[in-house]
């Protein structure tokens, strides 16, 4: 296999696409999207119908702004939806299939077979993270590996605050939940956090939470604090990516917030978006540990 510029360099879209898929009818409620969002865990549902191409998705951010918009639970899902999706072939690059993502600026792409145009499955950043991390936990010279320790300290390692997003977003307890779907809705971040006068964090309010709001017929007129979940997952500034990716994955989260140290303000976030971008595991033998991962 030819090393490349980074670890995902000769591996394809099937490599890492997951071929579960949640299809909802075009009349299907804004209820039942929320239920299957909820129960699958996915950011995201397509819009179709059976073997024909779809027709478009509806994100936590779609149902969100209909909350925000006043329609009621009972609205079919097309007259919120994004059309049409955007599609990659399960044979296209993944570094190619990523800088579409990035590019347009999306979490995920839904794959097509060429031939037939029928949806075989879906990419989004975790399959990419989880594909990742299966090198990193692979690699004799993995942090977690600790039979070569010698060798690990040779090896430059990628730390949170090196690729983690400074912007945060953040509001107080006291802050209307109107107000935190306005932030979300502008600043496209997937969750805000809760803070209080020095940004320590308190809490953090998900698109998760705000859908289930929504779905339990919560007022907007709520405080943050009142919805919020706790404890804050956080990680430290100079923890290792590997080791933050291995939190976020076992934990099932999207994001980790960042403190410089403990019981100091949120110095930023890291995401699976950030750990996808980066394009490699934890450190630079990440080509090397990939190929011999691969051969076994």
């Amino acid at each position: 296999m030819k090393v490349g510029k980074d670890t995902l360099t000769g591996l394809k879209v099937r490599h890492a696409m997951r071929s579960q898929l949640i299809v909802l009818e075009p009349d299907d409620s804004i209820d039942c999207c929320i239920q299957y969002l909820i129960k699958y865990k996915v950011n995201a549902i397509i819009v179709g119908k059976d073997s024909e191409k779809p027709l478009g998705v509806v994100s936590k951010t779609d149902i969100m702004g209909a909350w925000y918009a006043g329609l009621p639970l009972s609205t079919p899902v097309e007259m919120i939806m994004n059309s049409p999706p955007l599609f990659c072939g399960p044979d296209e690059p993944l570094d190619s299939a990523l800088d579409t993502m990035k590019a347009n600026k999306i979490y995920r792409l839904y794959v097509l077979e060429q031939e037939s145009d029928k949806m075989v499955g879906a990419i989004a950043y975790p399959d990419i993270v989880g594909l990742l991390y299966h090198y990193c936990s692979n690699c004799d010279q993995g942090i977690f590996n600790k039979s070569k320790e010698t060798a690990q300290d040779r090896v430059k390692r990628y730390k949170a605050n090196e690729i983690m997003t400074k912007q945060v977003e953040s509001c107080r307890e006291d802050a209307l939940l109107e107000s935190v779907v306005e932030i979300l809705s502008a600043s496209r971040f997937g969750a805000i956090l809760v803070s209080d006068d020095q940004n320590y964090p308190k809490g953090v309010i998900s698109k998760t939470d705000i859908i289930l709001c929504y779905r339990h017929a919560q007022d907007l007129s709520v405080t943050a604090g009142t919805i919020m979940s706790t404890p804050v997952a956080l990680c430290y500034e100079k923890d290792p990516v590997e080791s933050a990716i291995k939190s976020m994955i076992l934990k099932d989260l999207h994001r980790l917030f960042v403190i410089p140290e403990k019981h100091q303000a949120v110095s930023g976030v890291i995401s699976l978006t950030d750990a996808a971008a980066l394009r490699s595991g934890s450190c630079h033998a990440c080509i090397s540990s990939r190929i011999r991962v691969d051969k076994n």
